[in-house]
C-alpha cells in the first residue's frame, strides 16, 4: 500500500511538473517570435510594479505640509503610509488566488479602477483619518499590479531565465522610486498634497488605457478549478515550504527596511536638515537608482543567490554608518552616504529574493507573489509609525539596527539552502 501511495504521489507531481514545463515552453515561445509584445510586456510590467511604489513614494514629499493642513501628529500622518501598506498587503492576499481562478486581466484591471475611485475620493478627505482610510483602498488597488507583475513573468519564465526577466524589470522600475519622490516633490511645492493625487489619478488611468494590449498569460486549462476561495489551500502548501519561506523572509525583512527609511526620511531631511520638498525629492531618488543597480549587478553573480549575501553585508555596514550618523553625528552628508551604501545592499537582496521566491513557489505563482510581497508590506506597516516616535533621529537608528539583525538571520539560512539558479 505504502509504495502505491508513493508511486502514485511520484507521478502526480511528475505530471505537474510536465504540464508547468509544456505551458512555460509554450508561453516562451510565443515570446520569442513576438519581440515587439516582449518589450511591451517588459514596459506594461514596469508600470504596474511602478503604481505599487508610487502609491506610497510620491506622497511621502508631502508628509510634513499635511501634519499642518490637518493639524496632526507625525505619527498619525504616518500611519497613511501604514494604512497604504496594509491595502497593498491585503489585496494581494486576495487577489493572488482570485487570479489563479479567473486569470491575470481581470484582476489587473479591476484593481486599477478601485485605484482610481479610492485616489479621487482622498481628494475630498475632511480629516487625516478619512484621508487614511481611503489610503486603505488605494493600496487594495494598487496591490493588483504590483503582484502581477511577479507573478506574470513567473507564469512565463523559470530558472535564470526568470531571473532575468525579474532583473530587467526590476532595474528600469528603478525609475520609479527614483522619480517618485522627485514627481511627488516638486507636485506638492506647486500644487500641494493634492495635486500629488491627481497625479496619480492620471498615472492609473493611462495604465488602465495601455492594458488593452495586454494578452492573458494564464490560460483557463491552466487555472485553479472550483471557488475562487478554493484556490487559497495553495497557501498552505507554501507556508509549509521552508525554503520558500526563507527567501519570503529574507526579501519582507528587507523591504521592511526600505519602508523605515521612506517613512523617516522626509521628517529628517525635511525638518532636521532644511530640505524643500523637491530638495527632497532629489535626494530620495538619486537614492533610488543604487537601488536599481544592485538589482542588476545581482545577475552578474554565479550562484544568483550569492548575491543576496554580498547585499546583506553591504547592508549592515551601511546600517552600522547610518544608525551611528543618525545617533550622534548630525551630518547630511554623513547620512547620505550610508543611505547610498543601504540601498545598493537592498537591490542587491531585492532581485535576488525575488527570484528565489518565486522559482520555488511558481507552481502556485498567484499565492506565491501574494506572499511574497505581504512579507514586506506587514514588516513596513508595522515599522513605518515606530520611526516617528519620540526623536526620530533615534528611533529611527533603532528601527535600522533591529531589522538589519533580522535580515542577517536570514540571509544565513538561505546560505545554507542548495543554489537552483546557477546555470
Amino acid at each position: 500500500m505504502k509504495t502505491s501511495t508513493s508511486s502514485s504521489t511520484s507521478t502526480t507531481s511528475a505530471s505537474s511538473e510536465t504540464s508547468q514545463f509544456s505551458r512555460e515552453s509554450a508561453m516562451t515561445e510565443k515570446l520569442s517570435t513576438d519581440k515587439h509584445y516582449y518589450i511591451f510586456l517588459v514596459i506594461y510590467l514596469v508600470l504596474i510594479s511602478a503604481l505599487g511604489s508610487f502609491v506610497n513614494d510620491m506622497y511621502t514629499p508631502s508628509l510634513p505640509s499635511m501634519c499642518r493642513f490637518f493639524g496632526c501628529s507625525v505619527p498619525l500622518a504616518q500611519m497613511g503610509l501604514t494604512t497604504g501598506m496594509i491595502g497593498l498587503a491585503f489585496g494581494q492576499l486576495v487577489l493572488g488566488p482570485v487570479s489563479d481562478r479567473y486569470g491575470r486581466l481581470p484582476v489587473l484591471f479591476g484593481s486599477l479602477l478601485l485605484f482610481i475611485l479610492a485616489a479621487v475620493a482622498s481628494l475630498f478627505s475632511t480629516s487625516i483619518h478619512v484621508f487614511n482610510t481611503c489610503r486603505f483602498f488605494q493600496g487594495i488597488g494598487a496591490s493588483g499590479g504590483y503582484f502581477l507583475a511577479r507573478t506574470i513573468p513567473a507564469d512565463i519564465y523559470s530558472g535564470r531565465n526568470l531571473a532575468k526577466l525579474m532583473a530587467v524589470i526590476g532595474g528600469i522600475n528603478g525609475i520609479a522610486p527614483a522619480s517618485a519622490p522627485v514627481i511627488g516633490g516638486i507636485t506638492s511645492d506647486h500644487f500641494g498634497w493634492k495635486g500629488v493625487f491627481i497625479l496619480l489619478t492620471v498615472f492609473a488611468v493611462l495604465v488602465l488605457v495601455l492594458g488593452k494590449g495586454m494578452k492573458e498569460s494564464l490560460a483557463p486549462e491552466y487555472r485553479a478549478n472550483g471557488k475562487w476561495w478554493s484556490a487559497i489551500k495553495g497557501y498552505k502548501t507554501l507556508l509549509l515550504n521552508s525554503n520558500f519561506m526563507v527567501h519570503v523572509s529574507f526579501k519582507g525583512l528587507a523591504l521592511g527596511m526600505l519602508f523605515a527609511y521612506i517613512s523617516a526620511t522626509p521628517f529628517i531631511l525635511q525638518k532636521y536638515y532644511g530640505l524643500s520638498q523637491t530638495a527632497y525629492g532629489l535626494v530620495i531618488g538619486f537614492n533610488a537608482l543604487f537601488v536599481a543597480a544592485g538589482s542588476m549587478i545581482a545577475l552578474k553573480f554565479h550562484p544568483l543567490k550569492k548575491a543576496a549575501s554580498i547585499g546583506c553585508l553591504v547592508l549592515l555596514a551601511g546600517v552600522a554608518g547610518e544608525a551611528f550618523a543618525l545617533w550622534s553625528i548630525h551630518n547630511i552628508w554623513i547620512f547620505e552616504t550610508f543611505a547610498i551604501i543601504m540601498m545598493f545592499g537592498l537591490g542587491l537582496i531585492f532581485s535576488t529574493t525575488n527570484t528565489l521566491a518565486m522559482n520555488e513557489g511558481r507552481s502556485d505563482a498567484g499565492e506565491a507573489s501574494s506572499i511574497l510581497g505581504i512579507a514586506g508590506y506587514v514588516v513596513g506597516a508595522a515599522v513605518s509609525p515606530l520611526v516617528g516616535i519620540g526623536d526620530i533621529l533615534h528611533s529611527t537608528a533603532i528601527a535600522f539596527i533591529v531589522l538589519a539583525v533580522l535580515v542577517s538571520v536570514f540571509a544565513v539560512l538561505s546560505r545554507r539552502i542548495a543554489p537552483d539558479l546557477d546555470e
